[in-house]
């Protein structure tokens, strides 16, 4: 440690030495000469240094120069070259345009040609569909029937065999052997007539008579013309001029006078089966030996005669229908003069009762004063759209519905649904028809029923979605859409064992009417086809009422 100040000291004044050494030189300029020559060497090397990379820059100038022109002389060989290829080019360029352009009018005249077939095709397609939607239509006309539409079974051209399900016993037709015997009913004998024994008999000692006795009726009929005159003496007064004579009975107005007897067979003849005006005074005349010649006239009034004497009738039955718990109604076409008019019918299937009502028009015109204007209870109908504005509750006809889907799986063979929907409507029909007598049904069984109905639906649905329906047939699809969005009313007879599943009880009613109109054709006036809905209305009662219709009718009419 005590070393350290002396080394430190001796290296400081030899390194001021050497700086004393240096100022001398410097003050005497020896340092300055050097420094001086020092740098003219540099300077020297410097300049030949220069001189070196000028020359060497004059050979790169003169390399350049001649590497340029190799250069130029390259390019322009080049720049021929690619001029002549581009000659070439452009003049196969050119011949590829002109057939590029030749190609292309022909693929633009082959697209004209082609769009042209493309749209002749859509026409061909389009018109090959409207003929087998109208094809479809039409075969969809031709085979309806009594067994996939409302047309009666009595329009229909081709009869189908009924076939009978009964199992063949091997047994002869008629009565059995130990079964009671249902003779022909005997009447009370106007004449008796003792046949006498064959010849020999009598005088035959072998022979005698015995207590068995056979009897054997012949049965006549003969029309028998009563006729009553009246003879009244007149009397005259001499002093007042009167004349006066004895009262004549009620009904004995004219010189000749028919009763009851007479107008109500005329009237059932014409009216209940349906029997021209003709057909009807010339069977009265037939039967009379031509002593009776009824006019057209009084026949044709007979109707206006009968409905005006039973109106208190007509008056207790629509008091009637309003306060029954389920009505069918239907509506069915006439023909008066030439136009269209309409009947409506209203029937109480708990007593029987039936009233028909003639319109000029259809719909909600149609229904004013009817039965089913006011009426609050279960409407049977088929899928006529103004009765749903009636009534609480309304139940379709699935007779109608199961023939709309037959009709629809012979048109639509390619659909699964309505096979289904009408097996499960025959099953849910038959399991109604078997629990008709209690007081509800299973609701297991009916749940199921409606789960069922529901899936059916759905695969309508999916069908027509995968194969939609055409323009020309719809009715399927129609069916479907209806079915779907009128369920409750398709199935309210599974909840409400009053309610009948089909509408045949008021197309039975109609019958009649159009029966009439078959043989009339035409109705001369719009009032005798309302007599005549009048007259069937009170006719229908009284046949349910009446044991004997006729003596019910004479009873009316001389009333």
């Amino acid at each position: 440690m005590l070393d350290r100040p002396f080394d430190y000291i001796g290296a400081m004044q030899c390194e001021n030495k050497i700086l004393r050494k240096k100022v001398a030189e410097y003050e005497s300029g020896e340092r300055y000469q050097r420094i001086k020559e020092d740098h003219k060497k540099v300077l020297e090397e410097y300049r030949r240094q220069i001189e070196r990379q000028k020359h060497e820059l004059e050979d790169l100038r003169r390399q350049i120069k001649k590497i340029w022109s190799w250069c130029e002389e390259a390019y322009a060989d080049a720049l021929k070259e690619f001029e002549k290829k581009l000659d070439e080019m452009e003049r196969a360029l050119k011949a590829e345009q002109v057939l590029r352009i030749a190609a292309e009018q022909a693929h633009d005249a082959q697209k004209d040609a082609n769009r042209m077939l493309r749209h002749e095709l859509y026409e061909v397609k389009t018109a090959l569909e409207d003929e087998k939607g109208k094809t479809k239509k039409l075969l969809a006309q031709l085979n309806r029937d009594y067994e996939n539409s409302s047309i009666p079974s009595s329009r229909s051209v081709h009869h189908k065999k009924i076939s009978n399900n009964r199992e063949r016993s091997g047994r002869k037709p008629g009565a059995q052997p130990g079964h009671v015997h249902h003779g022909r009913k005997k009447q009370t004998p106007t004449q008796i007539v003792l046949l006498p024994p064959p010849d020999g008999i009598l005088h035959d000692p072998d022979f005698r008579k015995t207590k068995k006795e056979i009897v054997k009726q012949l049965v006549k009929i003969r029309l028998v013309l009563d006729v009553t005159e009246y003879h009244a003496n007149v009397y005259y007064n001499s002093k007042t001029g009167e004349r006066v004579h004895a009262a004549f009975p009620a009904g004995v107005i004219n010189d000749v006078n028919y009763d009851g007897s007479v107008k109500a067979l005329l009237f059932l003849l014409n009216t209940d089966c349906a029997a021209s005006i003709d057909k009807s005074r010339r069977l009265l005349s037939d039967l009379t030996g031509g002593k009776l010649n009824i006019s057209k006239g009084m026949i044709n009034k007979l109707c206006r005669e009968f409905a005006s004497k039973t109106e208190d009738d007509r008056k207790k039955v629509f008091v009637d229908l309003l306060s029954a718990p389920v009505m069918h109604t239907d509506c069915t076409n006439a023909r008066v003069n030439g136009k269209s008019a309409y009947v409506f019918v209203c029937f109480d299937p708990g007593e029987q009762q039936t009233l028909y009502f003639a319109r000029e028009k259809k719909g909600h015109e149609g229904v004013k004063e009817t039965v089913v204007q006011d009426y609050q209870g279960i409407l049977v109908h088929d899928h006529e759209s103004t009765f749903y504005h009636y009534g609480t509750r309304h139940q379709e006809c699935l007779a109608h519905v199961q023939r709309y889907l037959k009709n629809s799986m012979e048109n639509e063979p390619s659909l699964t649904w309505n096979k289904e929907m009408r097996s499960l409507l025959q099953r849910m029909i038959h399991y109604r028809n078997e629990h008709a007598d209690e007081v509800s049904l299973d609701l297991d069984v009916v749940t199921g029923f409606e789960s069922e109905y529901h899936a059916i639906l759905e695969k309508a649905r999916e069908e027509y979605e995968y194969e939609p329906p055409g323009d020309y047939y719809r009715d399927g699809y129609n069916l479907y859409r209806r079915m779907q969005k009128k369920e409750a009313e398709h199935l309210l007879f599974l909840h409400d064992l009053r309610v009948p599943t089909t509408n045949n009880t008021a197309e039975r009613c109609l019958r009649d009417v159009k029966r009439k109109q078959t043989f009339v054709m035409a109705f001369r006036s719009f009032e005798s086809l309302d007599y005549l809905c009048q007259s069937k209305s009170v006719l229908l009662g009284v046949r349910k009422n009446n044991l004997n219709v006729y003596d019910a009718v004479v009873n009316i009419f001389n009333t």
